[in-house]
């Protein structure tokens, strides 16, 4: 009991350099916070990808349409219980930095594919019966201010015009790692003004969502999709959808990377702050110490209340720091909008953020603590005059 008191009696000692200390902590394990939950939302897609849907694209690049006649040819091979067509589409909402996913799908098939997301049966009957309606995720609708029967106008960049949709279906994710961010509307709609407009251009799919009977087969139905194209006019590669995700995640691998190293960075930086702060309490106290030990109190004894000060400035500071990751994350994710439809805080990212906070305490605490271990009670006694 007497060793806490003398530990809080010498962490508030010196009150500015405590506070600016706990300052520097805050800030580092917040952004160490921040910058993990920023990479985790990169791999967001990754994560909440099924293990039984294939995605079945052009083999030279996902610019390049696929035909409309491969999806009964899909459809026949054995271990495939589903599949539609979507096309990405690009369209500018207003303005370019609105952006979020869109995508011209098979009304009919698509949406069956994703038990993810979650509908009313109504609003995807009123989606399906109306040409011109589309289906938004929830975060996209809260973002936007979309709301049933509004009317969306997209600026088509990959298909030309002026695109008029209706809201007719607000989906909600099963969990926290479903996409809710993203925008669909029939590729019936899609197809007919291609017809009409650019002939060349209709009757393409850009992919092809494959729904598995037994997701353990994955890879040996995805050989015998791709060996049905084989020498066509267009060649096929079918992957499973996580490594679809993976695909585009690894175009920015790099800065991935750099977010993770200057995560550790900040990490870094702050220990080397804390093991000064220590390292100046300990020279600072080095009679008080010598005094101690001349009356009896053990080396242990000295450790503790270093120890005992180090980890209480280190946790204090890291706990408000982990307490403000959260109002500051959900306020990153409404700035950044849609460009994160994922961005939650995970219990990884706290515990690994608790583990940097002991880990800081500790080693900062560990020099110092030895030195005055070893300190010679005459030598410690003369630094009085």
């Amino acid at each position: 009991m007497h060793a806490w008191k003398l530990i809080l009696r010498n962490a508030l000692r010196h009150k500015l350099r405590t506070a600016l200390t706990l300052v520097g902590l805050v800030v580092a394990i917040l952004a160490f916070g921040l910058l993990l939950t920023v990479v985790d939302a990169w791999y967001a897609g990754v994560e909440g990808a099924s293990t039984s849907r294939l995605i079945t694209r052009n083999s030279v690049s996902l610019v390049f349409p696929l035909p409309l006649t491969y999806t009964q040819k899909i459809r026949q091979v054995d271990g495939v219980r589903a599949v539609a067509g979507a096309n990405w589409f690009g369209g500018i909402y207003k303005e370019p930095k609105n952006f979020f996913p869109q995508f011209a799908v098979e009304a009919g098939t698509y949406l069956d594919l994703f038990p993810e997301f979650i509908l009313d049966e109504m609003e995807k009957k009123n989606f399906q019966r109306d040409r011109k309606g589309c289906v938004v995720g929830r975060k996209l609708a809260n973002t936007y201010g979309f709301k049933l029967g509004d009317t969306v106008t997209l600026k088509g960049t990959i298909f030309p015009g002026n695109w008029e949709f209706v809201v007719r279906a607000i989906y909600d994710g099963r969990d926290a790692k479903t996409d809710t961010s993203q925008f669909f509307f029939h590729w019936d709609y899609l197809n007919e003004t291609m017809k009409r407009l650019y002939p060349r251009r209709a009757n393409q799919i850009g992919f092809y969502v494959v729904d598995l009977v037994n997701p353990a087969r994955a890879a040996e139905i995805s050989r015998e999709i791709d060996a049905q194209f084989k020498n066509s006019i267009a060649e096929t590669l079918t992957e499973t959808e996580k490594a679809f995700q993976l695909g585009f995640v690894s175009m920015t691998e790099a800065i991935v990377v750099a977010i993770r190293i200057v995560s550790f960075l900040a990490i870094f930086i702050i220990l080397a702050v804390m093991a000064n702060t220590m390292a100046m309490t300990v020279r600072e106290r080095t009679a008080e110490y010598a005094t101690l030990k001349a009356l009896g109190f053990g080396p242990a004894f000295v450790v503790t209340l270093i120890f005992g000060e180090s980890m209480l400035i280190a946790v204090l500071g890291g706990a408000i720091g982990i307490a403000l990751t959260f109002p500051v994350a959900s306020a990153f994710a409404r700035a950044m909008g849609s460009l994160f439809p994922i961005f939650n805080v995970s219990l990884t990212t706290v515990a690994m953020q608790v583990a940097s906070i002991l880990a800081v305490g500790f080693i900062a605490a560990l020099f110092p603590s030895r030195q005055a271990a070893r300190l010679n009670i005459v030598d410690g006694l003369r630094s009085i005059a």
